[in-house]
């Protein structure tokens, strides 16, 4: 009896982890990110965890099937990175946690009452991309002076109505302060991308702000292409993107919060309730510019920008 109540007790701390993921093929130092933060907590796959991942490879419509099949797998926890993800996992369940790693502004988003109290099934850490509209048109200002014509590329629907609302007014009202016209160009889908940069075109666009979610960050790197290709100066709500080829981003370190994430999973795997466990924001904004962009477009990125950067790409 012995080996077999040894086998019972290995197999009562074996936690499964489901990983809800809206492209994986896009995103591996994110999942590295995670799987080095559980390993730093003790945790290795095959030995005391199971990962179960679910990939809708860049089309959200197919996340609430994906959630599902993790909810019906009984996992013990749930990373959901952004803010389709965790709606879809929401929907999903009421009772197993939900952790997420990227999400701006959670609170009007309805996934946690407060930062300090969650009180549901969700927590974990806020990106605060909503409150940084104004400073990507501010950089963009300051890296291209002449800008006057800024396109705001846009996947309506992406955002919970409340939230989606704000996000256009924020970016109207940077816009205002600034003295610059600000036009919205929807992407409803992959085959939307090239008319919406010739929309720019006709509208004599000066240069672009790309707001990321699962569709775009799928696209990036034909998003900077198109940027480049249209001579169009872009700055985007990661650093993935700037990495793809687009000139510039004011983010924070998404995969410093995917690592972090990991922390969650193991106070929730240890009993801890997501009601309770604050909301982290993110601790450090990353100024990241392409130079090798920069020379493409014929820029000449003034140096006291440079200096300001977190990380160049040469």
């Amino acid at each position: 009896m012995a080996p077999l109540a040894t086998t019972a007790q290995q197999a009562a701390r074996f936690a499964r982890i489901g990983f809800l993921a809206g492209n994986l093929a896009g995103a591996p130092h994110l999942v590295a990110a995670f799987r080095q933060g559980l390993q730093d907590l003790g945790y290795v796959e095959g030995r005391n965890i199971v990962i179960e991942f679910r990939d809708a490879k860049g089309e959200a419509e197919r996340l609430p099937a994906l959630a599902a099949e993790l909810v019906a797998l009984k996992v013990d926890v749930i990373l959901a990175a952004g803010t389709q993800h965790v709606l879809a996992a929401q929907r999903a369940t009421k009772t197993i946690p939900i952790v997420f790693a990227d999400v701006a502004d959670p609170v009007s988003r309805g996934f946690v009452t407060s930062l300090a109290r969650p009180g549901g099934n969700i927590t974990g850490l806020s990106n605060l991309n909503t409150d940084l509209v104004g400073k990507w048109l501010e950089l963009l200002k300051q890296a291209v002076p002449g800008v006057n014509r800024v396109a705001f590329l846009w996947q309506p629907g992406y955002l919970p109505e409340r939230a989606e609302k704000d996000v256009l007014h924020q970016a109207q009202t940077a816009a205002q302060t600034l003295g610059v016209r600000m036009q919205l160009i929807e992407v409803k889908g992959r085959g939307d991308l090239d008319g919406a940069f010739a929309e720019m075109t006709r509208g004599r666009i000066d240069a672009v702000i790309v707001w990321g979610n699962i569709l775009f960050i799928a696209e990036r790197k034909r998003i900077a292409e198109l940027a480049a290709g249209n001579r169009l100066p872009s700055s985007y709500s990661m650093s993935e993107f700037v990495d793809a080829g687009g000139l510039m981003s004011y983010a924070p370190n998404v995969a410093d919060n995917f690592r972090r994430a990991a922390s969650y999973v193991d106070k929730i795997l240890k009993g801890a309730k997501p009601a309770d466990l604050p909301v982290e924001q993110a601790t450090k904004l990353e100024l990241t510019i392409n130079l090798k962009t920069a020379k493409v477009l014929g820029l000449t990125i003034p140096p006291s920008l440079l200096q300001r950067a977190d990380r160049v790409v040469e």
